[in-house]
């Protein structure tokens, strides 16, 4: 039977998350991406640094479930040692030990001599800016979204489709509750939340999440959204 496009991404979905579920080192690249897309939001970042920031960020993750995949496979054929094997894993981890290098210098040139000059007016541009502060939310949201997924997945389903906490919910209630802080108009707000809303009640109507599936997600996204914007911005 022919894969659709969302039972693929569905998939590609379940191997993030079951790689950071059973992989120790990228559980530990999974928590430092967290960690420092949330540290980007107080420093003064042109859109090319933090482009940079952001790919090296991706590219030790892409790498490091690369690796996996090779160990998966290498495992897979064959129990006994072999030098063709232990060398096709060596590489692999290479390539993840060459990236993480990369991004740790990529970090250090970028955030070096701002901690040395972090100032309020640096934190006083951080705060005006509302592309950053929305970008980094949703980021955020996905991102501990699948992490909420991985430590409590029940074993039914995907880990994309169902799980304790509805992603949708969570990121259309973080965009709802961004949008509320940007605008003025209280009808735009509602309507905005309105919309959140349907796409919550479409979660339990096509029977992918539970009601608390998608009231959990809904509090998640709204909480990230009100933290960032609120206390940060």
């Amino acid at each position: 039977m022919k894969r659709s496009i969302i039972d693929s991404f569905n998939y590609a979905v379940s191997g993030i998350i079951l790689s950071i579920k059973t992989e120790r080192n990228m559980l530990i690249h999974y928590i430092v991406a967290i960690g420092v897309l949330f540290a980007s939001l107080f420093f003064d970042f042109s859109r090319m640094e933090f482009l940079i920031l952001l790919f090296a960020t991706t590219l030790v993750i892409v790498l490091e479930l690369i690796n996996t995949a090779i160990e998966k496979t290498i495992d897979m054929i064959t129990k006994e040692y072999h030098p063709l094997a232990r060398l096709a894993k060596d590489i692999a981890a290479g390539a993840v030990l060459i990236s993480a290098i990369n991004a740790f210098l990529v970090g250090y040139l970028l955030f070096f001599d701002r901690l040395n000059s972090f100032t309020e007016v640096i934190i006083f541009k951080i705060r005006s800016s509302s592309v950053h502060l929305t970008f980094v939310s949703l980021i955020l949201v996905v991102l501990l979204t699948i992490g909420i997924k991985a430590k409590f997945y029940r074993g039914r389903g995907t880990h994309f489709q169902g799980g304790i906490v509805s992603g949708h919910s969570a990121i259309s209630f973080c965009i709802a509750t961004i949008v509320a802080f940007l605008s003025e108009n209280i009808l735009v707000i509602t309507m905005t939340f309105a919309l959140a809303l349907l796409v919550g009640e479409s979660r339990v109507e096509g029977r992918i999440h539970s009601l608390s599936e998608v009231v959990l997600g809904a509090i998640l996204g709204t909480i990230v959204g009100i933290l960032i914007f609120q206390i940060i911005g």
